[in-house]
């Protein structure tokens, strides 16, 4: 790693002979007699072990420039610098020497820069400047650094030497003659300071390095998007932009977006403006609202804690913010628009009492008032507020108003809230909930409803439909998936859909009084409802390390045995269901935290669980067959069928990192739980279920146990490439890194 800036010491300058070159290097003859030809001074060959890096060539840049001073009272005029700009390291970090007492009969204004031993002696003749003092001779760059010979092959060496330990050569030998450098101009002004040149060390666990304030988000990000541009590997198109690359699962190459370099940067500041803004709006008003599920939606206030930007939403103005954010309780009516019945595209397997309904049935029943349709409109469709003014501005959209093909009925009806999603809207007492299209972009992408997620949504309810849900209730009672069962959208004149105006209906299973919460809203600490102390907020509290304390103090049993109890009723009611539906029916869910439902008893043990989008499907290639025996013609339109290998990689991430993994990750962060100890407990189950008397025919858990390393999202990648996860391939839609299974190699707890 790279030692102290403030300690690097370019050397002395050497005293050159009488008969050297005008390089400063000496011309030895080789055996013909022939001298020896001189080497560039502006560069040599770097040693095989030097890391090309763009940050590394910068450091090495700046910190081997000589140091700038001056050696007479007046400023040298200002001349551009030969070196390369726009890094923070513009003048040498090496510390200002003590100044020494100037000598008697020395005019004050040739002040001494360095001790005497510095100062080059040049031969007898040589000029003299003025004030009797010989000019200086730039001190010479720094010798390279090189493996020491008790290092590992494979260790990395330190670029730079240190005073107390300098730079030596490689197994004894000496190392090259560094070149000698032509004196560079003197820049104006004063060296930066010394505090913000220092290298980047590591701190240890719950130290704070002391002077060293810590680096915000903000910055954070642009220095990853500069390094990340700078070394990114891609192409150029037509038009002049840089493209890059990714590869899929089989390590095929495809294009990704083209990524905006100051992108990241902005929905970073976004996301964490938002972030302040949640927290402190949530210890004014800690209270939650009496609908349980509801208030559970509104909890989601840090969203994903491995995302870089889990909170932007480019593109809402505060007062927009106010009304659309589940993290505020905002609410709003819905504004609606008249379809005319040429454009109408719906399908519906709701059915009351063995009926289908119709979807335009389930719209105006759901609007909670009378709908004004004018003549030759068939039904009328929600729209989010705010997808209403952005659709305005579409050309398609707009020929289609001002054709009267649709018509604008404005905000009617009573206010809904929003989930954590934020596009989906829930209303107390109301049987279903609209997923609707909205146009943020929210995480990685934008939230509109593509054609196909709508034929998704329709086509499981249908398969559930068949037998397949008797059996998996039989086998599990408290889990179930949360349906979308119907539809509508609009297609343009052409009979192609026109993007941002499909709406889902999805089913409502709960009660207000019914205790349920996603897994990512129950570990996001919140403000507690409790009287705070004088001059200090509210304390930040998960609602999970708030139930497992209540059923420690009610059982009198330690926190980490309750919290390792509620851990396995969780794999229990929640894990082994979703192994059951990959294993007997080859659907691999995509069940991270936020898409996974946690349903609590009375007391606080897990009793059941839901998992709702219909986005995160994966139907196995391997059993196409099985399934179309059950639906047939299932997937022509949902595009659900994916390869094995694609589902087996999905599904370890989604299920096994995000959702246990990170589970596991929320005990040890709050303290309720030894990790390892959660992560025994893990394993023990995953043996249960690949080889114990209820084994299940999902390959998951053996590979969760056997497998050294597992496939993990990255999405700091995914977003610095630009990629849309609802547009493109599913297995190129995001960034996946290999990471090591803490399943496989972690430590038994001792």
């Amino acid at each position: 790693m790279i030692r102290n800036a403030r300690s690097i010491r370019t050397g002395p300058a050497r005293r050159r002979p009488a008969d050297s070159s005008p390089t400063g290097r000496h011309t030895p003859e080789e055996p013909s007699g022939r001298p020896r030809r001189s080497e560039p001074t502006t560069s040599r060959s770097e040693p095989p072990h030097i890391i090309h890096t763009p940050l590394i060539r910068t450091l090495r840049t700046r910190l081997t420039t000589p140091p700038v001073r001056f050696t007479a009272r007046c400023r040298a005029p200002h001349r551009p610098s030969p070196e390369p700009r726009g890094t923070l390291l513009e003048r040498h970090p090496r510390a200002r020497r003590q100044r020494r007492p100037r000598p008697p009969g020395t005019p004050r204004s040739a002040r001494r820069v360095g001790p005497p031993a510095t100062r080059p002696h040049l031969p007898a003749g040589a000029p003299a400047r003025r004030h009797g003092r010989p000019p200086r001779r730039p001190p010479r760059a720094p010798r390279p650094v090189r493996r020491r010979p008790g290092r590992r092959r494979g260790e990395p060496a330190p670029l730079l030497g240190t005073r107390d330990r300098p730079a030596r050569a490689r197994h004894g030998h000496p190392p090259h003659p560094a070149p000698r450098q032509r004196h560079r101009p003197a820049h104006p002004g004063p060296p930066l300071v010394p505090d913000r040149l220092a290298p980047l060390r590591a701190t240890p666990p719950g130290r704070r390095p002391r002077h060293r304030p810590t680096v915000d988000a903000v910055t954070l990000a642009a220095l990853l998007t500069r390094e990340t541009t700078t070394g990114r590997r891609g192409t150029t198109d037509r038009a002049g932009t840089s493209t890059g690359h990714a590869e899929d699962s089989s390590g095929h190459t495809v294009a990704w977006a083209t990524p905006d370099d100051g992108d990241l940067v902005a929905r970073v500041a976004d996301s964490v403006r938002r972030t302040v803004t949640f927290i402190a709006d949530r210890r004014a008003r800690p209270a939650d609202c009496p609908d349980r599920f509801l208030a559970a939606e509104q909890a989601l206030l840090l969203g994903h804690p491995l995302h870089p930007t889990p909170k932007s939403r480019e593109g809402l103005t505060e007062s927009e913010a106010r009304l659309y954010s589940p993290e505020l309780r905002g609410s709003f009516p819905l504004h609606w628009i008249a379809v005319a019945s040429s454009l109408l595209v719906t399908d519906s397997a709701w059915t009351e009492r063995g009926r289908p309904v119709p979807a335009p049935h389930l719209m105006e029943r759901l609007a909670g008032t009378a709908l004004p349709l004018p003549h030759g409109c068939a039904a009328a469709l929600p729209l989010h507020p705010w997808q209403a003014r952005e659709i305005g501005h579409r050309e398609e959209t707009a020929a289609l108003l001002d054709a009267g093909l649709l018509r604008d009925l404005g905000p009617l009806g009573a206010p809904w809230h929003p989930t954590s999603s934020v596009r989906t809207v829930h209303r107390t007492g109301a049987p279903a909930m609209f997923k609707l299209s909205l146009g943020l972009r929210i995480t990685n992408s934008r939230r509109e409803n593509l054609r196909k997620e709508l034929h998704r949504g329709v086509e499981v309810h249908r398969l559930l439909r068949t037998g397949l849900a008797k059996q998996w209730q039989a086998a599990h009672p408290g889990f179930d998936i949360v349906r979308d069962p119907a539809w509508l959208g609009v297609d343009g004149l052409d009979g192609r859909p026109v993007p941002g105006l499909d709406v889902m209906i999805r089913h409502n299973p709960f009660t207000p009084a019914d205790d349920v919460s996603c897994v990512a809203g129950l570990v996001t600490p919140r403000p507690l409802d409790i009287p705070a102390a004088s001059g200090r907020p509210r304390p930040c509290r998960s609602r999970l390390a708030q139930v497992v304390s209540r059923l420690a103090e009610r059982t009198g049993r330690p926190v980490g045995a309750v919290s390792a109890e509620w851990f396995l009723r969780y794999l229990e009611q929640v894990v082994r269901p979703v192994l059951w539906l990959d294993g007997e029916a080859g659907i691999a869910l995509e069940a991270h935290q936020q898409n996974t439902l946690l349903v609590l008893d009375a007391d606080g043990w897990p009793a059941g669980g839901r998992y709702r989008d219909n986005q995160g499907y994966y139907f196995r290639e391997s059993r196409r067959a099985d399934l179309d025996s059950r639906l047939p013609g299932i997937g022509e339109h949902s595009d659900t069928f994916v390869s094995d290998e694609v589902t087996d990689e999905r599904f370890a991430y989604y299920l096994g990192i995000n959702n246990v993994l990170g589970l596991i990750g929320a005990f040890g962060s709050q303290r309720l739980a030894d990790e390892r100890l959660l992560l025994a407990a893990f394993r023990r189950f995953l043996t249960d279920a690949a080889t114990g008397p209820a084994r299940l025919r999902s390959p998951l858990p053996g590979r969760l146990l056997d497998s050294p390393v597992l496939r993990c999202k990255a999405n700091l990648l995914t977003r610095l490439h630009g990629l849309d996860e609802l547009v493109g391939p599913v297995d190129v839609q995001s960034v996946y890194v290999t990471i090591a299974n803490p399943l496989h190699s972690a430590p038994p707890p001792s």
